[in-house]
């Protein structure tokens, strides 16, 4: 099942930037996420105990970027897809994050990136055959 939860626009100000002057301040970030995950529980229970609750996600989120504090979008941008795989029930993740003051002349910059939690049957290794 190919179900999605998403989040737009999630505004956060927070410390990113590779440059000292960008370490000085605070900067606005936007953050877009689709998350992949089966609701057909959720759905036949009518359960929020069965869903990805969005609120939850867009609290982790923030808070992440403030610990973090990286220096780079991308590296935050993979920060936050590890933690939301490893601690939501999706299989996947479509993560932007812009950075909308970062060049004058642009609406928005930043990065998507998208993660796949690894299936259980990937983290096994195959038995060396050699002799």
């Amino acid at each position: 099942m190919s179900d999605i939860v998403f989040i737009q626009g999630l505004q956060i100000n927070t410390l990113i930037g590779v440059y000292s002057w960008e370490r000085a301040i605070k900067q606005q970030l936007i953050i877009d996420a689709e998350m992949v995950c089966d609701m057909s529980r959720a759905i036949l229970d009518d359960d929020v105990a069965h869903v990805i609750n969005y609120k939850t996600v867009c609290e982790d989120m923030e808070r992440l970027c403030h610990e973090i504090q990286a220096e780079l979008i991308e590296t935050l941008a993979d920060k936050i897809a590890e933690y939301v795989l490893t601690h939501y029930p999706c299989s996947q993740i479509a993560l932007t994050i812009h950075k909308p003051n970062a060049i004058k002349q642009a609406a928005s910059v930043g990065v998507k990136i998208v993660r796949t939690k690894p299936s259980a049957t990937s983290k096994h290794t195959q038995p060396n055959t050699t002799p």
